[in-house]
């Protein structure tokens, strides 16, 4: 088999349900309870929690620290500018200067804060209002606490003060001078004002040494980042969702003049991305190019975005990518908060979530589930299938019950015995976490979910299974109860492959290897289904005719195909049924 060429018109298919694609947010305040006595231990022990389950940097701890002024032991006037125009863009780099420091220290950094202006003055004074942070003895604490931080360290000349200015002569000489440092911060509209501060004693024990004036976006409420997804099988109809700071309906143009008033939603916390605008764009053709823009006069357009519908559920061929665990990481050298539990998620507690801990280990979904909306059934039912081209996709949710007498149980084993293997010939099942992997780790395969579930696959000739959660890439033979079925056979060029025509289980692969930290595998592995392991960063690309699946692993930095592997079945072209046995 050829490797699939980078030119290529790959159509990414679908955005992993909410257990692939990850998204994070932090519930600051609203979350109370009438005792803290009562609280749940996962509660009351949350900072020893957050130790291990949030960020890595000392920076996830900053918002359980008192803010004040740091003690006024400098002489002279230490200042913070910021090199940018009137207003701020929606997406651009600013340098940040401190200057005046008379003792440079590597405990110095730079935070941005929104909304500017902290002040624990406007901070709650009750300690019950700070349940998720489990600090209770030392309030007030910093509500409004910075976005992201950039340590002034990262300039090399500032600890070493080559940027000096002379503050007193004597004689001809300077006998007293003060240092500077500079630091660039990747800004994006975040739709409130902002200010830099400059602090000290490092993220465990910060005090505030100056302030930056308030900066202001050009356009708080214009309409961003938006994205496509499929809502059918049919190819004809496509959904647009944008975000914007600005509640009023606004509208999708699309096909050369059709229009759509977009449906507004929001999450609970009003500082969350603001509102999210969504509408369909319908009456079109199957693997078409069509072009599309969305807003409104008044907060502004985006630009002309052309993009390719996929192909009709039931047609032949199909490109499709897929990739498990994205990370997040700034495009400047700072520290964020990009990990915090949530206390109020249907994903937690005793909200619905089959593990109980919290956040999941990481898989929260109310800003997943309402930013990137997927054909479910119903809110708070993140399953769903849906077909394009010749194959027919399963998706499930693993935080959700999935136990034989649940709803998801019976939909999921419903769905695949419903699947018309003449139409759709491949039948892909995908989650969260993992049924099979080698690598060790807290909650990496849970053998209750394994019992429950992988009878469905075999009973339903689940042709292809794709997990994330365990971030790497590993690849098995065909594999039911720990035991290798079927081996692949190597073609004529090589190339792993699984002839399902004497179908005897599923392939199971995982993809969690899309840019979160690796995971690592052991140096002995003695598990006999496994057969391809690979850790590093990449994504997984595939190619579906009536008759084969190309499978691919690229490796995201250098483009080239780390792993190949096809599982083929011929079809009868008489009446295009398929000839599958046991």
């Amino acid at each position: 088999m050829e490797p699939f060429s980078s030119t290529s018109n790959w159509f990414l298919n679908f955005f992993f349900n909410l257990q692939i694609l990850v998204v994070l947010f932090f519930c600051p305040f609203s979350c109370s309870s009438s005792s803290s006595s009562s609280l749940h231990p996962l509660i009351a022990e949350s900072q020893a929690i957050h130790h291990n389950h949030t960020a890595i940097s000392d920076f996830r701890l900053v918002n359980r620290r008192k803010l004040g002024d740091c003690p006024d032991l400098n002489p002279y006037q230490q200042t913070i500018n910021v090199s940018s125009g009137l207003k701020l863009g929606d997406q651009e780099f600013v340098t940040v200067t401190v200057s005046g420091v008379l003792f440079p220290s590597k405990l110095d950094w730079i935070g941005m804060i929104s909304p500017s202006h902290s002040d624990v003055n406007s901070c709650p004074d009750s300690a019950i209002n700070y349940l998720q942070t489990g600090d209770f003895s030392s309030l007030p604490l910093l509500c409004h606490y910075p976005v992201k931080a950039v340590l002034l360290s990262s300039d090399p000349d500032y600890l070493s003060c080559k940027k000096k200015e002379c503050r007193k002569h004597k004689k001809g000489k300077c006998t007293a001078a003060t240092c500077s440092g500079s630091v660039k911060f990747h800004v994006i509209n975040i739709r409130t004002d902002i200010e830099f501060v400059f602090f000290s004693g490092g993220f465990l024990t910060p005090c505030i040494v100056a302030r930056s004036s308030p900066l202001s976006f050009s356009n708080p409420n214009r309409a961003l980042y938006g994205h496509i997804s499929s809502i059918d099988s049919s190819g004809t109809s496509m959904r647009v969702t944008w975000v914007s700071g600005d509640d009023k309906p606004q509208q999708l143009q699309y096909d050369g003049g059709k229009t759509q008033a977009s449906q507004v939603t929001t999450f609970t916390q009003n500082d969350m991305c603001r509102f999210i605008h969504s509408a369909v764009m319908s009456d079109l053709k199957p693997s078409t190019n069509f072009t599309y823009r969305y807003g409104s006069n008044s907060v502004g357009w985006s630009d002309q975005i052309q993009f390719k519908t996929p192909p009709a559920g039931g047609s032949d061929e199909l490109k499709f990518l897929a990739y498990g665990d994205m990370g997040k990481a700034p495009r400047d050298v700072s520290v964020e908060h990009y990990i915090q539990f949530v206390l109020i998620s249907r994903d937690y507690m005793e909200h619905g979530d089959v593990y109980f801990y919290p956040d999941s280990g990481g898989e929260c979904g109310v800003p997943y589930e309402t930013y990137f909306p997927m054909p479910t059934q119903a809110k708070d039912k993140p399953w769903y299938s849906i077909e394009q081209g010749s194959v027919h996709f399963t998706v499930i949710s693993t935080e959700h019950d999935w136990q034989n007498n649940s709803e998801q149980y019976q939909w999921m084993n419903k769905d695949m015995a419903s699947v018309d293997r003449s139409k759709t010939p491949w039948l892909v099942f995908m989650g969260h976490r993992p049924m099979y992997s080698s690598s060790p780790g807290l909650l990496g395969v849970d053998q209750n979910f394994v019992n429950e579930v992988e009878p469905l696959l075999t009973a339903n000739k689940v042709d292809l299974v794709l997990f994330g959660h365990v971030h790497n890439y590993e690849r098995t033979c065909s594999v039911y109860k720990n035991a290798c079925l079927a081996m692949p056979k190597k073609d004529e060029s090589g190339i792993d492959t699984y002839d399902h025509n004497n179908y005897t289980a599923p392939v199971h692969t995982v993809i969690g290897m899309a840019g979160f930290v690796l995971d690592q595998f052991p140096k002995t592995v003695n598990n006999t289904w496994s057969l391809k392991r690979i850790s590093e960063f990449g994504y997984f690309r595939g190619h579906a005719t009536k008759e084969e699946l190309k499978l691919e692993l690229v490796n995201a930095a250098k483009k080239n195909v780390k792993d190949s592997f096809r599982i083929i079945k011929k079809q009868d072209p008489s009446n295009r049924k398929m000839k599958i046995g046991r």
